[in-house]
């Protein structure tokens, strides 16, 4: 197999070689830069038509898109250490909490990084025509009310779906850092929700391999 990957700050293929390393699996990953647009080759097209990466090419040629079904795949191939659930009642509160994560959190983030930042600018003119700058910017709130949301539930346990770390974690950990690397960080009084994401971050598999100099460039290039 291979895995048609980008590497950070890209938030989706990080979900993906964050559950590879929780599980010890060692999969071949094919550099493939979105700043260069190899996403949008043919080649790459033949592969996801969305244009998007991680791309899993099986052995058999075929390929899957989209990062949780990527691990979900995965799960099935190396179902230990389990990270979608054990039984019913897990599994599906761990698939709420991703629903819940990427609607609430992941999206607007999006949208701030679309709409507000310029290294997006040229793809928000080139797909809506221009950034919605005020639309970027509003979302913001809705991200501190995702948080104030999660600070809430975390109050209460140790991991979003429960007593043990999961892929609604993994799904959480990818955003939140992505969020950071773009100037959204999560807000002083969500104690619980930061300390959640200090205990995420100790994991082995947490690995953040952006520059704190990049990060810094990119939350200066929002501000000019």
């Amino acid at each position: 197999m291979k895995l048609y990957n980008e590497a950070d700050p890209a938030p989706n293929p990080r979900r993906v070689r964050i559950f590879m390393k929780e599980k010890g699996i060692d999969i071949e990953l094919v550099p493939t830069p979105l700043m260069q647009r190899a996403h949008k080759s043919p080649e790459h097209l033949a592969r996801n038509p969305l244009g998007q990466v991680p791309v899993l090419e099986l052995d058999d040629g075929t390929h899957l898109s989209e990062s949780v079904s990527i691990c979900r795949y995965l799960e099935e191939l190396h179902p230990e250490p389990n990270l979608f659930g054990r039984d019913a009642k897990e599994r599906a509160t761990i698939d709420m909490w991703i629903r819940r994560i990427e609607f609430r959190l992941m999206t607007p983030v999006g949208q701030v990084w679309v709409h507000t930042h310029p290294f997006t600018a040229a793809v928000a003119t080139a797909t809506m025509g221009q950034q919605f700058k005020d639309y970027g910017e509003a979302n913001r709130k809705i991200i501190a009310g995702a948080c104030h949301l999660f600070d809430r539930e975390l109050k209460s346990r140790d991991y979003f779906a429960g007593t043990r770390y999961t892929m609604a974690d993994i799904v959480a950990q990818s955003t939140f850092d992505f969020a950071r690397f773009i100037g959204v960080d999560i807000p002083d009084e969500c104690s619980h929700l930061l300390a959640w994401a200090a205990r995420v971050g100790a994991r082995p598999s947490a690995e953040f391999a952006v520059p704190e100099a990049r990060m810094t460039q990119a939350r200066n290039a929002r501000k000019t």
